[in-house]
């Protein structure tokens, strides 16, 4: 479990392709990793496999390459990092599971004094999990929801979380990841139980 409180920014060190999968590291300045530890890579949470004072190394499934964007990283790409939350930690964002929903693009992204408003497509199957005011996670990002409607939705992004994620290196046209509000998600279950 995660916050979506992104702790750092790291960079892809190594890229190794293979027919199983996937395999990545990348530079960091978290201490205390521990093999077996989860680690959210830009929303999507991933074991840590390998590690040293500088970096550490996932392996992704092929399931996982298909669902991400993840797959086409390189050498030098930037990534939100966030270890997952402490029993006794703080819970800052929101409930973040690390289970990336799907991807979407960035449509527009406009300056508005100091602060910035991104608009990001909304796939069909995840309209109905995202209201206004309501939390969703954009590569790892926990975010509320300004306006949307059936295709396409608005987040308001302040000068600190636009320095410390990757949303400052975005353009138009490249790929998030996205994660609703896992709590919509038992709503739905449970009402549809009764219906």
């Amino acid at each position: 479990m995660f916050t979506g409180i992104v702790e750092e920014t790291g960079t892809v060190r190594t890229v190794e392709r293979g027919d199983d999968g996937l395999r990545l590291r990348f530079e960091t300045t978290f201490d205390g990793l521990t093999q077996g530890q989860s680690v959210s890579v830009s929303g999507a949470c991933l074991t840590v496999e390998a590690f040293d004072e500088t970096s550490f190394e996932v392996f992704l499934a092929t399931e996982t390459v298909e669902r991400t964007y993840l797959g086409a990283l390189d050498v030098g790409n930037s990534v939100n990092l966030e270890r997952a939350l402490p029993a006794d930690g703080r819970l800052d964002g929101h409930f973040v599971q690390g289970h990336v929903d799907g991807t979407a693009e960035v449509l527009d992204i406009q300056q508005l004094g100091d602060d910035w408003l991104f608009t990001f497509s909304l796939p069909p199957a995840l309209s109905r999990y995202v209201v206004e005011k309501g939390s969703i996670a954009v590569d790892g990002i926990s975010l509320t929801v300004a306006a949307h409607d059936d295709d396409a939705f608005d987040v308001a992004i302040i000068p600190e979380t636009y320095e410390v994620t990757t949303l400052s290196e975005k353009e138009v046209g490249d790929p998030v990841h996205l994660e609703v509000d896992v709590v919509a998600k038992y709503v739905e279950r449970l009402v549809d139980g009764y219906q």
